[in-house]
């Protein structure tokens, strides 16, 4: 589908609507939206737009149905799936002005957001009232609750706590045609017509724009504990994860790193006291946390008492909030530790939690096939893997024609292990052409009729999800 350029009439109707200094054309801007943290790609708008209201996100949207120019919504730029990158060039929409935690309702257990305000930010905020957000994705600290939304982002105590969708009980939505609508009611149960707020959840972007959220809160969880689990072995690390669930302790956190993995995270935040014996090839980064301390050691004994028949090295239990903080920054870093040592690509897979290990061993032999290594981690605890391949000593012959088959076989994989795509990362740009593995055409044409329904003339977000 072609679109029309951006001229100086268009400019100066932007202009009206959201005010000339809100309206960008200069490179440096355009060079900074045009990108996210998707591998190195970059693609140029043609103009930025920062918007304050829904009423002019509304006449944005109606603006761009008029004139036939693409429009794409963007929070934080920290995506790794493409989904706000301005592939049609057009209209880069930030939504960083909407930044405001508009109420914590104590009543209640819930409070509304705008979606430019960075998930950290919220958490802190509601903690200091006892109460608990627990998406946290890894780059909580400077992502957006709308990208969160967008993408349906999880984290590592989605095990234990579920993901975005499981706290989202109404949206505010510009749709593509201008309307501003609320999708739910600020309930905690809802069976009136379909459920148009969990359809927005996850959408990336394409069905409307979200201005508006209204979270359900948790009371905050006292105390919690943290051990770290050298493996001998990365497949009985694998292992243990869906061992220790059957045995009745669900854990808040419990994260898998092969040894590179965690070797290249200590060495990114600059703690080279952190060491590991040369034998040890995986570890499980495992927290519990509850309101009753003596039950939580208790769950802490279980734990090491079933993992004696795996072949371990010494546990390590953080004895205070330094050596806890120390640890997770590690795990959260090591995707920008992967990617600051060679071109990668990530893969987000997920599968049930026992097929962790054969998924994992799937992923090595495939890249003994195809010539490439990986550097996996993720959370175990949900069957979520981040395959981090690494391009290294690969030509770009091969980097470019072989990778996307082995790619391919991956993600086949997944879904013949009863797992999916993506798990919290999104599909956005980069996975699209792998949506055929996961659907039928019948279900992919299904998901198009309802793209197409929400914005007829596909100016928001086009080209994403699907080819």
């Amino acid at each position: 589908m072609s679109y029309n350029k951006i001229n100086e009439k268009h400019l100066q109707q932007l202009k009206e609507i959201v005010g000339e200094q809100y309206v960008f054309i200069d490179h440096e801007n355009l060079e900074k939206y045009g990108q996210d943290e998707t591998e190195n790609l970059i693609y140029y708008p043609e103009v930025v737009v920062k918007p304050r209201t829904p009423e002019e996100i509304s006449q944005l949207l109606k603006f761009c149905n008029q004139e036939n120019i693409p429009i794409t919504p963007r929070g934080a730029g920290t995506g790794l799936s493409g989904g706000a990158l301005p592939i049609n060039k057009g209209i880069l929409l930030s939504m960083e002005r909407f930044n405001l935690i508009l109420e914590i309702d104590e009543r209640n257990l819930q409070a509304t957001v705008e979606p430019g305000v960075i998930n950290e930010v919220f958490q802190n905020a509601v903690k200091e009232k006892g109460l608990f957000y627990p998406p946290d994705p890894a780059s909580k600290g400077s992502c957006y609750i709308g990208g969160n939304l967008a993408e349906n982002s999880g984290g590592p105590k989605a095990v234990k706590y579920g993901v975005t969708k499981d706290y989202v009980l109404n949206l505010e939505v510009v749709l593509p045609n201008g309307e501003i609508v609320w999708t739910g009611a600020n309930t905690l149960k809802n069976s009136t017509g379909y459920n148009l707020t969990q359809l927005m959840v996850g959408s990336e972007g394409t069905l409307g724009i979200i201005t508006k959220a209204v979270f359900k809160l948790l009371p905050f969880p006292k105390y919690n504990l943290l051990m770290l689990v050298p493996f001998l072995n990365m497949e009985q690390a694998c292992d243990a994860v869906s061992e220790i669930f059957r045995a009745g302790v669900i854990p808040s956190g419990m994260e898998f790193m092969e040894r590179d993995a965690i070797l290249l995270g200590a060495k990114y935040v600059g703690d080279y006291a952190f060491t590991i014996p040369d034998n040890v090839q995986a570890h499980l980064l495992i927290e519990v946390d509850g309101n009753n301390l003596e039950v939580l050691y208790s769950d802490c004994e279980l734990i090491t008492e079933l993992l004696q028949k795996y072949d371990c090295d010494e546990i390590f239990f953080a004895e205070d909030s330094t050596q806890k903080e120390r640890l997770w920054k590690i795990r959260r870093v090591v995707g920008e530790a992967v990617k600051s040592k060679s071109i990668y690509k990530e893969e987000d897979t997920v599968v049930p939690r026992a097929e962790l290990t054969t998924l994992l061993k799937g992923v090595k032999e495939i890249g003994k096939k195809y010539g490439f290594s990986s550097i996996c981690y993720g959370h175990a605890g949900d069957g979520n893997l981040h395959v981090n391949i690494l391009k290294e000593k690969m030509s770009d012959e091969d980097w470019k024609m072989q990778l996307p088959i082995a790619i391919r076989e991956i993600f086949t994989l997944c879904v013949q292990l009863k797992g999916t795509l993506s798990g919290e990362h999104g599909i956005g740009l980069v996975q699209k052409d792998y949506m055929d593995i996961a659907f039928t055409p019948g279900l992919i044409e299904m998901q198009k009729n309802i793209k197409l329904l929400f914005d007829k003339n596909n100016i928001l977000n086009p080209n994403k999800i699907f080819k």
